[in-house]
């Protein structure tokens, strides 16, 4: 396994905010000074997120050659904040099979999705998944012809057992999961539990703890980001189901909404602490340099 960074842990930085909840942090970074400020951190990986960065084709050479002088390896993240709208956008599944052709120019080997998001999940999972099959399934035979893994991210709009079936479906050694530990939590599904029906699939991760505020658990704002090992993840069991499944990807370090207890330190010191402890709990002949 494989320390990463999730350039979403600076969607501020990127200028995105939760309007009721964030403010405009006023710094602005391109990708090359999130690519610094990763190697910086010396980690093995990133995760770009799709929706921050320019898609013309010079600005995809100058990322791949970015990350080839950084020995970065690198996922592909397309989707946010409502993918394939849970199967009910025919033009969203255009623009997934227009990202799938520039993971493959940047050199990424697997593209993170989302399916939709709790905005756009419908009532009849029966409904939900017939429109997600006709979406990805000429998706993933594009991703084969592009030797690149589609991987489905946990996104608050799928259960676990939904999205083990989804995959289980299509049942293509090109579609998996992008696992993210804190997520399903967001579902008031077990997290551990979680693990055990999603690791099998895994071929991404978002590592992310979370704790839980007063207020309705219903609600995103319920469970803001915390540094690693603060939070109510089982941080330490999963990385063990991870490891036992003989996952050799990524383990990309992600932070959404950062809890106010966190934030007068800022996304920086965050993302700092959440690596050394992340760093702690894997062994050194366990993560590959």
């Amino acid at each position: 396994m494989k320390i990463g960074l999730d350039s979403y842990c600076f969607h501020r930085y990127f200028g995105e905010w939760y309007d009721e909840l964030q403010q405009d942090s006023k710094t602005r970074w391109t990708i090359v000074d999130f690519l610094d400020h990763a190697a910086s951190l010396q980690v093995n990986g990133v995760s770009l997120e799709s929706c921050f960065l320019p898609d013309d084709p010079s600005s995809i050479v100058e990322m791949r050659t970015e990350l080839e002088i950084r020995n970065l390896e690198v996922v592909w993240a397309w989707g946010h904040p409502n993918g394939l709208c849970s199967g009910a956008n025919d033009q969203a599944a255009v623009e997934c099979h227009k990202n799938i052709q520039i993971a493959q120019q940047i050199g990424a080997k697997v593209m993170r999705i989302c399916a939709g998001s709790r905005r756009t999940r419908p009532s009849s999972w029966l409904m939900h998944k017939q429109g997600l099959i006709k979406l990805l399934e000429p998706l993933v035979e594009q991703a084969a012809k592009s030797n690149v893994v589609l991987a489905i991210e946990n996104h608050i709009d799928l259960l676990a057992d939904e999205l083990a079936e989804l995959i289980e479906s299509i049942n293509s050694p090109w579609l998996g999961v992008c696992f993210d530990t804190a997520n399903n939590l967001r579902m008031l599904e077990d997290p551990v539990e979680v693990a055990r029906k999603l690791v099998p699939h895994t071929r991404a991760t978002h590592i992310k703890d979370v704790t839980a505020q007063k207020g309705d658990p219903r609600t995103f704002a319920f469970w803001p980001s915390v540094p690693l090992g603060q939070g109510l993840i089982d941080l330490p069991q999963i990385l063990q189901l991870l490891h036992a499944a003989k996952y050799d990807g990524i383990l990309a370090l992600e932070i959404d909404y950062l809890s106010p207890s966190y934030s007068a330190d800022g996304e920086e010191v965050a993302v700092r602490r959440s690596l050394e402890w992340l760093n702690n709990q894997i062994s050194p002949s366990i993560v590959r340099h």
